[in-house]
């Protein structure tokens, strides 16, 4: 799968043939119509990021029901759902041949621009917001986005939610399960001052038994600008409470008994979990041409997991309660000036300081788990830091109306100490300044064909609260992983009304770790290789008419590595990879009332464990519809059907933590069966 620039533009050509361009192109395709391009002043917008770009907008987005907000990115070109399904760990969104283990934690996610992973990687953040909430989703995929550092190994994905305008919007839906759930969204934009006001109320029995789910979000905006529109302040605050039942994984033949029943042994396993998000944003328009963007921002995850992985009854691993409390607290800057029609300067820095506990405790046998007894082992109470100090330029470069060449640059550097149970104290790995360059150029070959090429340089740095993130006695000092990325890539117009994309692309990785911070497992991949080809369409067809599709082709392996046993991984695939992702989807306009979709996505097969022995899990094909009915101009009733086939499937992992040797095996997470849910909307 190696890239071929020449052949990809010669089928661009075919299908399109039209003259030059007036102005160099991006590489971004947009996934619905309701999306507004940002205004030329001001931060640069994502399509200058000269990569495989995908934006979403909100008439994809809002009036979609979901568990979980990581759920609508399922709709996007080349996304990996992680659908664990246990409780407020519900699940994560994964691209570019990196898995949703927890392991290697490669998307970094933001919220309007603001950092939003957990000290590990995981997304948890996301569940702060709602579909009625949002405006758009922007998803980036590559290693050139000099931006972002921490955590943006694959690329990152950004929501941004509602700001300004005046609107009263309400959803109200009940459906299968038992699901009830409210949304109601304010908007109130007066003269030079703007509300945004958001609460979200959801509450579910579960697909399985013992999988009650409770939780809620509220959040207000609040932004100020002066008449000549030179300056912007705003301030954002969002709280979220999610209580959960966890039904637990199931054993091959529990599967094969029932796929709703929870076994007894997980009767107290569940989660409460309480995020909080306050942000400042301050942007100043300081002339026609030079514009300078901050945000201060804290974010707080506190979160208390008990979880029965066996009933094994041997040793207190099984049984553990998990508690997390996190506090994050930094600012972003960045000044934009456009020179000259050939030439713009962008850079920024970034600064974040984490707060951070973490208490694990083990349990004696019982069924179920008796979670208020004292724990038979303490094995984590940890308190860490870790700071992070992160700058970037990148060079805008027009010298023809056809070319646009943007070299980039960023460095990170990384510090902090941990202190753990034992009283021993420890420093951060001292990874020195990480250096990571870039380069990305488009060329517009007519008006409708953009070829596009980019190669650039991420990170992975350990995190966790103990070794080997931390240089505790006698541990061995770890480099950065290197991750070196390029694509090759063409966005083309095959007919009026349509967009298409296909790219080439590979990322190559020095000294990968598979590391885990809730369980402090670390294994290292050594050097790895991903690669892929992504093809994309979308298409309003006529007034009436929409369709899309995606298929997206990856493969993850391990180029040399060992296990601790000694055997070699070198040509074993990355295990919860799995080597297709597909998407496809229709809408139909009957009338003014009347609306119609369907939406269909699937993966392929994965391997469970490193060695690649275990056998493949994980496929599935599934078929969503949807029909709106418009009753008035401020009124609609629409129905979901999810899963329309009943088609049976299930997240599925290598369980060789929890029991005894020769009995390790394969555990199932079931995926819902067919689902039905309706919904009032209510817009004034």
């Amino acid at each position: 799968m190696k890239p071929h620039a020449v052949p990809l533009a010669a089928f661009a050509i075919a299908v399109s043939g039209s003259s030059f361009a007036e102005n160099a192109g991006d590489s971004s395709v947009t996934l619905g119509s309701a999306y507004i391009v940002p205004k030329s002043s001001g931060a640069l917008p994502v399509e200058n990021v000269l990569t495989s770009v995908d934006i979403m907008g909100s008439d994809k987005i809002e009036d979609k029901t979901v568990s979980n907000s990581w759920e609508l990115l399922g709709q996007m070109p080349g996304i990996q759902l992680t659908e664990t399904r246990m409780g407020a760990e519900s699940g994560k969104v994964t691209f570019r041949a990196f898995n949703g283990e927890g392991y290697i934690n490669g998307i970094k996610t933001l919220i309007d621009g603001v950092p939003s992973n957990v000290n590990s990687g995981n997304q948890r953040f996301i569940d702060m917001i709602f579909p009625l909430d949002m405006e758009y989703i922007e998803v980036v995929r590559g290693t050139n986005d000099p931006r972002y550092g921490l955590h943006n190994i694959g690329g990152n994905i950004n929501f941004v939610t509602r700001q300004g305008g005046n609107y009263k919007d309400a959803r109200l839906t009940y459906g299968s399960f038992n699901t009830r759930e409210f949304q109601l969204a304010v908007g109130h934009e007066e003269g030079n001052f703007a509300q945004n006001y958001f609460f979200a109320k959801q509450d579910s029995d579960g697909f399985r038994d013992h999988s009650e789910s409770d939780k809620y979000s509220l959040g207000g905006k609040w932004f100020v600008t002066d008449d000549d529109e030179t300056m912007k302040l705003g301030l954002v605050a969002r709280l979220y409470h999610h209580e959960a039942e966890e039904p637990g994984f199931q054993t091959a033949r529990e599967l094969a008994a029932s796929r709703t029943e929870s076994a007894e042994k997980n009767a107290n396993d569940g989660d409460d979990r309480d995020m909080k998000h306050l942000s400042a944003h301050a942007d100043f328009q300081l002339s026609d041409d030079l514009s300078l963007s901050n945000k201060l921002y804290f974010n707080s995850y506190d979160d208390d997991r008990t979880v029965t992985f066996t009933d094994y009854q041997v040793g207190n691993a099984p049984r553990q309660r998990r508690q997390w409390e996190e506090r994050q607290t930094g600012v972003l800057s960045n000044l934009t000036w456009r020179a000259h029609e050939m030439l713009t300067l962008d850079g920024g820095v970034n600064y974040e300081q984490q707060d951070n506990e973490y208490r694990r405790s083990r349990y004696n046998f019982g069924i179920p788990t008796d979670f208020d007894a004292p724990p038979a082992r303490v094995q984590n109470d940890d308190s860490y830091t870790l700071y992070n100090t992160g700058a970037y330029a990148q060079a805008i470069i027009q010298p023809i109306e056809q070319l646009k060449i943007i070299p980039a640059y960023r460095v990170d550097k990384f510090s902090g100490n941990t202190e753990l149970m034992t009283g021993e104290k420890a420093e951060l790995q001292d990874y020195g300044w990480i250096e990571q360059p870039k380069l990305s150029v488009v060329y517009s070959l007519t008006p409708d064909i953009n070829v596009y090429a980019n190669w650039g340089r991420t990170f992975q740095v350990l995190t966790g609260s103990t070794a080997p993130a931390y240089l505790t006695a006698g541990q061995a000092s770890y480099k950065p992983s290197i991750n070196t990325g390029k694509e090759v890539g063409v966005k083309f117009k095959p007919f009026a009304g349509s967009e298409a994309r296909i790219a080439v692309w590979q990322q190559e990785a020095t000294d990968e770790v598979a590391n885990m911070p809730s369980t402090g497992t670390t294994v290292g991949l050594g050097e790895t290789k991903r690669r892929g080809v992504d093809m994309q369409l979308s298409a309003q067809l006529n007034d009436q008419w929409s369709v899309w599709g995606s298929h997206a082709i990856q493969e993850a392996k391990v180029v040399s590595a060992f296990t601790a046993a000694g055997q070699s991984l070198a040509g074993k695939e990355v295990f919860s990879t799995p080597r297709y992702i597909s998407n496809a989807g229709v809408d139909y306009q009957f009338n003014d009332a009347w609306r119609f979709g369907l939406q269909a996505r699937a993966q392929g097969d994965y391997y469970i464990d490193e060695l690649n022995e275990q056998g493949k899990y994980g496929g599935f094909a599934v078929l969503d519809a949807n029909v709106r009915y418009q009753v008035s101009a401020t009124t609609s009733v629409d129905l979901q059907l999810k899963n329309l086939t009943d088609y049976d499937y299930e997240y599925v992992w290598y369980d060789n933590f929890f029991w005894p040797e020769g009995d390790e095996q394969a555990m199932f997470s079931a995926a819902p069966g067919r689902s039905g849910f309706i919904s009032l909307n209510v817009k004034l």
